[in-house]
């Protein structure tokens, strides 16, 4: 039987997040979460904040992204991502804290539609971190950073 691999990047302003060989992918787009298997037809999408999931063998590799863009071509995936974060990255303190900033600083600006979109977006990032780590952290033991440093 043959495998078929394909190679996905997922790069943020800050890094080269994750460039590997991989079986599949899961991402979440504006159209709807879709997989996406070799050789899959051409593919120009925005990526929504939620979680990419990547199969590589036996391997399930978890990510946060906050949104960006995507592009799939029949053995190349790339994710332009605005962040993106492996599972054991993510310090769910420090994100619920910066979601609950967020969420008081949208009350006070409210009448102002740009900070207002800017804390809307800064809100849905953080949610999408907490379920991703929080989801995945209960189904396999990824250190905290105070577990780590202990």
């Amino acid at each position: 039987m043959t495998t078929y691999i394909m190679k996905l990047r997922i790069i943020t302003p800050e890094r080269l997040v994750f460039e590997e060989d991989i079986d599949q992918v899961t991402l979440p787009t504006q159209e709807g979460e879709i997989t996406v298997l070799p050789h899959h037809i051409p593919l120009v999408s925005i990526i929504q904040p939620g979680e990419i999931f990547i199969k590589k063998g036996k391997q399930d590799i978890p990510l946060a992204v906050s949104g960006g863009m995507l592009q799939v071509r029949p053995d190349e995936i790339i994710v332009l991502a605005d962040s993106a974060e492996r599972v054991e990255e993510i310090i769910e303190e420090r994100a619920e804290q910066a979601r609950v900033r967020a969420l008081a600083m949208l009350e006070e600006k409210r009448h102002d539609s740009t900070q207002y979109a800017q804390l809307a977006a800064k809100i849905e990032k953080e949610t999408a971190r907490l379920r991703v780590a929080r989801k995945h952290r209960k189904q396999h033991i990824y250190p905290t950073q105070s577990q780590s440093e202990k």
